[in-house]
């Protein structure tokens, strides 16, 4: 019986991605409603993608009013540097949550 290749075996990273690069790609971040938090978030994205437009970031306060998500669109060049975005952004004192 012969074995399915490495990329079929559940937990294994496909070589190949669903995503083509580049390509302009979502993040939404979430956090609490504080000063400071969309200007943490715009620095982040540039440290990431150069060429981030802040001027197309997108605000959403929550029903409460104590929550802001904050969705930017990044200029995705590899999962490498989307995984480091999304760490970066997800380890930031002011971000609560990143998808």
């Amino acid at each position: 019986m012969s074995q399915p290749p490495s990329s079929a075996l559940p937990g294994t990273p496909r070589a190949d991605s669903l995503i083509d690069y580049p390509c302009r790609f979502p993040i939404k971040v979430m956090g609490a409603k504080v000063d400071g938090l969309v200007h943490a978030v715009t620095l982040i994205a540039r440290e990431f993608d150069p060429a981030f437009d802040a001027s197309t970031i997108a605000l959403r306060e929550s029903k409460g009013g104590n929550y802001l998500g904050v969705t930017i669109t990044v200029t995705a060049t590899s999962r490498k540097q989307l995984d480091e975005l999304y760490r970066t952004l997800s380890t930031h004192p002011m971000v609560k949550v990143v998808l």
